[in-house]
């Protein structure tokens, strides 16, 4: 029964394989104008049908081997340019999202929670402001542990506030900290960058054009001027993981 369960799963094995080998990437029978216009439809198509960001590699598949996969969404994306959403690299791949100016809108029709990983803006997920505070301060300086950021923001951070982020699925834990105790730190997730619209880590605003822009005030932080609400006085101990 197991051999031939295993004759049937490579049965379907092989049939993936044969239909791989039958679908013509290349396209070399069409002009290139229309083999051009051919990858454009089938790169967004792919990206439009899928749930999550689709990355270079798999849209390789899709396309003959010398074609530019940035040269292609900066066509499609040229093309959209009058349209209510966009072509956007984030979270390692590309996704389409509802551009800002609908936010209003799309809120009005679906609700607050309506979120930026389905397009508009805003976060799906449900973040108070010391809540986003936090996070964003993760973000800059991961990895990064507890008592450092009750550190850095002058207020004590609460279990629960990490909690509820990693539940939220925007933190994972890193590696231990050298500190004595060697406690846990917390890191960014691939779901952060959804959530905030972000390709990469690197896509962060520079903090001082932050402050400049009069969204984030070090001085404040440090000081404790800013976001009251995180005390967590009845706590102590070592840092533990909070499991999702």
């Amino acid at each position: 029964m197991a051999e031939a369960a295993g004759r049937r799963g490579g049965s379907r094995s092989d049939d993936r394989r044969s239909a791989d080998q039958l679908f013509d990437r290349e396209l070399d029978h069409l002009p290139p104008e229309a083999r051009w216009r051919e990858w454009m439809n089938r790169v967004e198509a792919t990206i439009f049908a899928a749930s999550e960001p689709v990355n270079r590699e798999t849209l390789a598949r899709i396309v003959g081997k010398s074609c530019s996969i940035d040269l292609l969404i900066d066509d499609i994306r040229e093309e959209l340019r009058g349209r209510p959403y966009d072509l956007v690299a984030v979270a390692g791949g590309f996704r389409h999202l509802t551009r800002p100016a609908y936010a209003d809108a799309i809120r009005s029709a679906f609700g607050s929670t309506f979120g930026t990983a389905v397009g508009g803006s805003g976060l799906a997920v449900d973040l108070t402001q010391s809540e986003v505070l936090v996070l964003m301060c993760i973000a800059y300086f991961q990895p990064i542990t507890r008592a450092e950021l009750s550190s850095f923001l002058g207020k004590e951070i609460s279990r629960d506030l990490i909690g509820h982020l990693r539940g939220a699925g925007m933190l994972a834990s890193g590696p231990r900290s050298p500190t004595p105790g060697a406690p846990y730190t917390y890191v960014t997730t691939k779901e952060f960058l959804l959530e905030f619209g972000l390709d990469t880590l690197r896509d962060l605003p520079d903090f001082e054009a932050l402050e400049d822009a009069g969204l984030l005030s070090k001085e404040k932080l440090l000081a404790g001027d800013i976001m009251p609400g995180f005390s967590d006085p009845g706590e102590g101990g070592a840092d533990v993981p909070i499991e999702e």
